[in-house]
Formats: structure tokens, C-alpha cells, sequence
């Protein structure tokens, strides 16, 4: 997504269909000093790739002012984490990537009007490259412009620089030790998002419409499942830990795995939310902590 070479903002604000959450890093960026969110009307927010995406400008530029406000302080300069659904995030693969950032963007787009049901020349592109086994591996966010535009637009209408712009999976994954093999689940409405992250890589990404209904660890058994054993034949390693935000009774997904040595935790630590999250829920600070927390 969006981003500049500055030091990161100490200030992120998550937009979703259901609320606003703005938190701000404490000390050393452990844990979150302060946080403040608002829930939204029906409607307000409808994320999508192809049709816009806000439904009720001045209500939603109130919530951001009325979140922000509490912990910005004089910062003006945010961190913006957007809906899932707003974003497709795709893994690559190439023989080779030019070494040059605009060459190989060119390179990148090129490969994504094949795969995309929408302009790709009229979207953001971002990507980060790493080597594999057969030459790179891109992992690729694509946006509408119109739809990021939107997105910073009512940011800047509250008084506010979204300085850099993250989907909420893609920010989430910040708080995750990505040096073993780890399943991530984040639940929010709407959408379902799996990521397996291992040697510090995005292996797998996979978003799934969930009609915003209820998730809940029996239902998502079976996703699971075809995401591990799809991970597990591709790449020879087996996950031994889930993380889950958004899920409701996760333990009936950590029943499920029966005598497997697969551990379901949660994404969120009481540690990591910290003393500043007060009564928001921990599944709603998955992309503020992620963006902000190292």
C-alpha cells in the first residue's frame, strides 16, 4: 500500500465495517498506551473491491475524529489499517524480478491483468519480493485508487496524514513470531482470512466471504483443514500453532484437532493489548497492535 521512508507513525486508526479503533504505541512499542474506537451504523462502511466502499461520509469522518482524538495528541501523522475485503493480497512467482522498483512494477502489474477482475492500471499496487525456491516470490496488495482514495480521503477530512495504508491481515501479522510455522485466522465481517507465515515469509493468504454471519471454530474446521493440508504438501512442513482473533469459541477448533500437537491461541494477548485498551475487545485491536507493536 501507501508508505514513506519516515520513522513509523506512533498513532494507527483501523477502519472497518463495524467500527473505528484508533490506539497509540506505549513505551517501546510493547503494548498499546492508549486506544479509543466507535462502533458504526449499518451501512456506514461496506468494504468491497469494485463498488465504493463508504456509505455515510459524515458519519464515518465523526467516528475517525471522535476515535483519533483521545489518543493522537498533536500527531497528525497515522498509520491506516483498511477492510481485508478492500485489498486483494496475491503470492507470485517469478523467475526473475527486475532489480529496478519501477521495471519491476511494471513486471508485477503485467501479471496481475491476468488474474484480476478489475483495472489494475487504474490501482494501487505495493509489493514486497524475497527469494524462493525457483527464483522470487512477490507478495502483492492491490487496490482500486478509487477505493484507497476514498479510504484516505475521509482520514484527511477528520485532520489527519494516513501516512501509510495496511489491509488489516496484512498489519495483524505484525504482532506474529514469524519464524515457525503459524496459521493465522482474523474473523471480521464480512470476511475470513487465513495466512501461514514460516521463516519470517508469507507462505499462504486465503480470504474467504463469510456473509457476515457468526464464525465460530466449528465452522471453520473444515477451511482449516484444506489450508494445512495444502500447506503441508506443498511446502513439507507442518503447523503446530493457530492464532485466532474474531472467532467465537475457538476452543471447539482446538477440540477438533483431537491429539495433534496443534496449539489455538489467541492473536491479542492481555500483554499486548495493554492497560490502554479499557473495554474495547481484543479481536477489534488485531490491526492497530499489528501495526503499531513490535
Amino acid at each position: 500500500m501507501a508508505g514513506s521512508n519516515n520513522p513509523r507513525p506512533r498513532v494507527a486508526c483501523e477502519v472497518s465495517a463495524e467500527r473505528v479503533v484508533a490506539a497509540r504505541a506505549g513505551a517501546g512499542a510493547q503494548s498499546l498506551e492508549a486506544v479509543s474506537a466507535q462502533n458504526l451504523a449499518a451501512g456506514t462502511v461496506t468494504p468491497g473491491l469494485q463498488n465504493a466502499n463508504i456509505g455515510a461520509r459524515d458519519a464515518l469522518v465523526t467516528a475517525l475524529r471522535d476515535s483519533l482524538a483521545p489518543v493522537a495528541g498533536r500527531s497528525r501523522d497515522i498509520t491506516l489499517v483498511i477492510p481485508d475485503a478492500s485489498t486483494r493480497i496475491l503470492l507470485l512467482d517469478f523467475d526473475t524480478l527486475p532489480d529496478e522498483p519501477e521495471d519491476a512494477d511494471s513486471v508485477v502489474r503485467f501479471r496481475l491483468k491476468k488474474s484480476l477482475p478489475f483495472d489494475v492500471d487504474a490501482s494501487a499496487v505495493s509489493f514486497d519480493r524475497y527469494a524462493a525456491d525457483e527464483g522470487v516470490r512477490a507478495v502483492v496488495a492491490v487496490t482500486p485508487r478509487s477505493v484507497l482514495e476514498e479510504y484516505e480521503a475521509v482520514v484527511r477530512e477528520a485532520g489527519y496524514n494516513p501516512g501509510a495504508v495496511l489491509p488489516s491481515m496484512i498489519a495483524a501479522l505484525g504482532v506474529v513470531d514469524g519464524a515457525r510455522p503459524t496459521m493465522v485466522i482474523k474473523v471480521e465481517l464480512g470476511t475470513t482470512t487465513f495466512a501461514i507465515v514460516d521463516q519470517n515469509q508469507l507462505l499462504l493468504y486465503r480470504s474467504l466471504e463469510n456473509g457476515g454471519t457468526v464464525v465460530t471454530g466449528d465452522s471453520l474446521v473444515d477451511d482449516v483443514n484444506t489450508s494445512l493440508v495444502y500447506f503441508e504438501d506443498r511446502y513439507g512442513i507442518s503447523v503446530d500453532r493457530v492464532l485466532v482473533t474474531g472467532v467465537q469459541s475457538a476452543q471447539a477448533l482446538q477440540t477438533a484437532f483431537g491429539s495433534s500437537n496443534i496449539q489455538v491461541e489467541d492473536l491479542i494477548s492481555s500483554s499486548l493489548a495493554g492497560a490502554g485498551a479499557g473495554t474495547v475487545a481484543r479481536p477489534a485491536l488485531a490491526g492497530v497492535a499489528g501495526a503499531l507493536v513490535s
